[in-house]
């Protein structure tokens, strides 16, 4: 399916055991819904996973803070250059992103591309916690924005409260059905 701002949506296939529904809606509900979803994870988390490929193939993964206040369609990070992971993006920038937070979790798979020489962009991002990863501060020169742009997501969102859903994952135990907690969505940007 396809929703007005190009987005498509096709529900996730039922994975036994994870405790998330899935539903149908219509486009445009779906595209509202979906983008709400994915923003509320990534700025409810303070930490990110980024993961790269080197040169030999092999996959590196390592946290960046979240510091983006919204979601539009693209993540950003402050991060420093020169650094592996940068070498690593210019030679292929296709990137995976994973949140976790109190709202759910996101995979979001995409292109990356550095920023550079954008003090705006910098500015948008900067404050307390951006300082203590750049001793340097807010005028160091390596600072560069890394934005990925995503071409997929998928999510598990969390739509039960903590107590709720301890109760459910409770019933299921005894019960041995699968408690309904949340909702898993993939979102093909």
């Amino acid at each position: 399916m396809e929703g007005s701002a190009g987005l498509v949506f096709a529900p996730s296939p039922s994975v036994k055991g994870s405790g998330f529904a899935r539903g149908i809606r219509s486009v445009e509900d779906m595209e509202k819904e979906e983008l709400d979803r994915i923003a509320e994870i990534v700025t409810s988390a303070d930490v990110a996973m980024l993961t790269t490929e080197g040169a030999d193939g092999s996959l590196h993964a390592r946290p960046l803070a979240v510091l983006q206040k919204t979601f539009e369609r693209s993540i950003r990070f402050l991060i420093e250059d020169p650094s592996p992971k940068v070498e690593e993006i210019r030679a292929n920038p296709r990137v995976n992103v994973a949140f976790s937070s109190k709202k759910g979790f996101l995979s979001l798979a995409g292109t990356a591309r550095l920023v550079e020489n954008d003090e705006a962009a910098v500015d948008e991002l900067w404050g307390p916690a951006a300082e203590a990863w750049f001793p340097g501060g807010r005028q160091d020169p390596e600072i560069v924005v890394l934005e990925v742009l995503p071409d997929s997501a998928e999510y598990w969102a969390k739509t039960e409260t903590g107590l709720v859903a301890a109760a459910k994952a409770t019933k299921a135990f005894f019960t041995k059905e699968q408690p309904d907690i949340g909702e898993n969505r993939v979102v093909d940007f």
